[in-house]
């Protein structure tokens, strides 16, 4: 089953089940999906008319979840805690649509792997290839914690 038709699914569990957070999170990212399928329709675009991959699918996905990470940092400055826990409970909701995240140990194994096959400690190099093998699979902010921390950058 493809990400669509398991959004599909999962919106009517939800909704059968009166989950608010679970309807609005599903129903936003559909929006946001349906969104980037339309941009693709402008001749402008350089992939148009190319449907959307499940790994375009979760690039939206992945998206949406740091533009709720952003909130929630705003609203932690902003004294709103209500706010930031509605945010986090769509995170939580979203994360599920995506691949099993790795941990900062499994990460930290995958840079220093990085490391050794291209023999240097540069932190442009590092990073570009770090971000390549673990996109995905890894937050983009704590694979740069990491590679900042292993070439001393």
């Amino acid at each position: 089953m493809g990400l669509k038709e398991q959004l599909d699914a999962d919106l009517k569990d939800a909704m059968r089940a009166h989950e608010q957070i679970r309807v609005e999170t599903i129903r936003l990212l559909k929006a946001a999906i349906a969104n980037v399928e339309f941009a693709r329709t402008d001749e402008k675009n350089k992939d148009f008319g190319k449907p959307l991959s499940e790994g375009d699918m979760l690039r939206v996905v992945e998206n949406q979840i740091k533009q709720r990470r952003d909130s929630i940092e705003l609203y932690n400055k902003g004294n709103r805690p209500e706010l930031a826990a509605k945010e986090q409970a769509e995170i939580d909701v979203l994360q599920k649509y995506m691949p099993q995240q790795l941990s900062r140990d499994e990460i930290k194994t995958e840079v220093e792997k990085v490391i050794a096959d291209l023999n240097t400690r540069e932190f442009p190099k590092v990073m570009k290839e770090s971000a390549t093998r673990l996109k995905g699979r890894a937050d983009g902010k704590l694979v740069n914690e990491v590679v900042r921390e292993l070439t001393g950058a």
